[in-house]
């Protein structure tokens, strides 16, 4: 009698969670209409740039810093392909202890130094410091650096969620900011006093910036090496990594949870028994930015995970020289779980032929949300053309 009870107790509580989701889809939005960026005035542009300004050295040093356990692979990586690209600055990864730098959802480096060898080596600190997203937004040492380092006279720039950790830190009370469309009510509530900026990819501020999300470390990595080196520079840097154009313009009513992103992230992640591991082969001078985009978007199918192997355990050194460590040692994988080849493209072309393999594997809606995760608006499917 008493199991009885218990299963129809069991049976009436999940028929009641499945109304409860089926109402909360239902009152969603049923997509994101057509939207245009609007561009920036020619005076709002001047301002950021003269913020950016290199605030010490002629040639800046810029400090990227990782929180070992789980720091976000393209905040982190992309950002310092960039700037190590660009030759206008002498840019560290940097970890918060011995030992490599988990990077989710997928890679792990091994960093330049840590946070006390930086210390160490410049006690005057660093002209930028970059921001990732972290597993933890409160860690101590984190916090208490980006607060020492401020002090020093540093620009802090907060990428994508990094922005929480900024505000966690204290640096962003009273100032104008964004973050990552998923993040922005946590930020808000943890930082009431911010000034929120909508339609801005990235919002600087004397001393502090933040992005929106992820995929908006390119065009803030291209405004800073246009601040610290000039437009012409920037301009070569971005034909190099094949973006149009860099500016701060955005759409912020296009990033929402809408009814088919809600029901393709719920159907993927049911679908438990489905996942599939990506092989992506690493091999000596890979460029970060290309590594980082496509390892990322095929993290964040809910259906795959790209998983970094290698003919040995040994680290393979990237194109700038950040020490990428395998996560299995393998000669081969089999071709119909590998990622496709990548790094004989511009960066921003590897990002979108990522997105176009991923939804003729697993449709546009799976594309759309990992397009969506990484706040970026999916350009049209590249066409093949013969003798390309």
């Amino acid at each position: 009698m008493k199991l009885r009870v218990f299963l129809w107790c069991a049976l009436g509580v999940a028929i009641l969670g499945l109304a409860v989701f089926a109402g909360w889809v239902a009152s969603l939005p049923p997509a994101t209409g057509p939207v245009v960026a609007q561009a920036i005035a020619p005076q709002e542009t001047s301002a950021t740039l003269a913020a950016l300004a290199p605030p010490k050295r002629a040639r800046p040093l810029v400090a990227i810093i990782g929180l070992n356990d789980a720091t976000e692979t393209t905040d982190y990586l992309m950002p310092y392909g960039i700037l190590r690209r660009s030759g206008v600055a002498d840019v560290v990864a940097l970890a918060t202890g011995p030992g490599p730098v988990k990077l989710y959802p997928a890679l792990t480096v091994e960093a330049d130094a840590t946070t006390a060898q930086f210390d160490a080596r410049h006690a005057d600190g660093a002209d930028y410091v970059i921001v990732p997203a972290m597993s933890r937004d409160d860690d101590p040492a984190v916090l208490q650096w980006l607060r020492e380092q401020a002090a020093k006279g540093a620009v802090v720039i907060g990428v994508c969620a990094g922005a929480k950790v900024v505000g966690a830190a204290g640096l962003l009370d009273g100032q104008r900011a964004t973050t990552h469309w998923y993040f922005l009510d946590e930020l808000r509530e943890r930082t009431p006093s911010i000034r929120y900026v909508a339609d801005r990819r990235f919002v600087v501020n004397p001393g502090v910036a933040t992005t929106t999300g992820i995929s908006a470390s390119m065009p803030m990595s291209l405004t800073l090496i246009e601040a610290i080196a000039g437009r012409e520079k920037a301009a070569a840097v971005a034909r190099e990594l094949g973006l149009a154009h860099w500016d701060a313009r955005h759409t912020s009513a296009a990033f929402k949870i809408t009814r088919p992103f809600a029901l393709t992230v719920m159907g993927n992640a049911m679908a438990f028994w489905n996942r599939e591991r990506m092989g992506l082969g690493l091999s000596r001078g890979v460029d970060e930015v290309s590594l980082a985009l496509v390892a990322d978007a095929w993290s964040r199918t809910y259906r795959s995970r790209a998983v970094a192997f290698a003919a040995t355990h040994d680290a393979v050194e990237t194109r700038h020289g950040l020490r990428v460590l395998p996560d299995e040692v393998a000669a081969q994988w089999p071709m119909e779980r590998r990622v496709p080849a990548f790094d004989d493209r511009p960066p921003a072309r590897a990002l979108d032929e990522a997105l176009a393999a991923i939804e003729r594997r697993y449709g546009g809606g799976t594309a759309d949300v990992v397009a969506m995760q990484l706040e970026l608006v999916r350009a049209p499917a590249p066409q093949s053309t013969s003798g390309s």
